[in-house]
């Protein structure tokens, strides 16, 4: 980006975290089922930052980990349980150290939600690479398929101004960089986010903070990422 606007992009940063709503995590109970059909369920385990928490949304059954059990039930007729990690603010950092290890084993999936915190918090690709390599194995240590999804789109987000939004969505290009190395070296599968907000913005898949999605929104994430999952 050019010099120039790095100015107008710190400007730019301090209104919109003076101007945006801090949403509260999702409540309700962080597991559940969906489906039916014979044999045992899929296990599925969602792991990561405010996406993960359910931020946007009432409960967790709304949010990310509920939309994507349903899809995975739907798409194979097989019953799926799910379970759910996630804190808002989290890096990739917190995620390894303090979320991680409050994961069981024995799952089938296992979906990470991270990156907009390390965007936001500038951190280092090295860092950030080397966090991500570390939970990718970890979860692949508890789940026989592991998947790491795409940073969001920040220049699609009604809350960031042009220069902002396309700032971050540079920095954001960078960390998915490493993400899909990472992925390819530990067999995980990495799903980009491209197309998953629509274009031209609708704004029912924005909540009311115009930064994280709505429930409308984590459906159509949530089904984007099935689309990727084998088991």
């Amino acid at each position: 980006m050019n010099a120039l606007l790095m100015p107008v992009v710190a400007v730019q940063g301090l209104w919109v975290r003076s101007r945006t709503e801090r949403l509260p995590e999702a409540s309700g109970p962080a597991g559940g089922a969906a489906g039916e059909g014979a044999g045992p369920p899929v296990r599925l385990a969602v792991l990561g930052e405010s996406t993960a928490a359910g931020c946007g949304v009432g409960t967790h059954d709304e949010g990310f980990p509920g939309c994507l059990a349903r899809e995975l039930a739907a798409r194979d007729r097989r019953p799926v349980t799910w379970e759910v990690v996630g804190q808002n603010t989290a890096t990739a950092h917190r995620i390894r150290h303090r979320l991680l290890p409050r994961l069981g084993g024995g799952l089938d999936v296992a979906v990470l939600l991270a990156g907009v915190n390390d965007v936001l918090t500038r951190r280092d690709p090295r860092q950030w690479g080397e966090d991500l390599a570390a939970i990718v194995d970890g979860l692949g240590e508890r789940a026989a398929h592991v998947a790491v999804t795409g940073i969001p789109p920040f220049e699609a987000f009604p809350s960031l101004p042009g220069a902002l939004g396309r700032y971050l969505a540079r920095r954001a290009d960078a960390l998915d960089e490493v993400s899909r190395r990472v992925c390819e070296r530990a067999g995980a599968t990495w799903v980009g986010s491209g197309g998953i907000v629509p274009e031209p913005v609708d704004p029912d898949f924005f909540a009311r903070d115009r930064f994280h999605p709505s429930a409308s929104g984590y459906r159509r994430w949530a089904g984007a990422v099935a689309g990727h999952l084998a088991f």
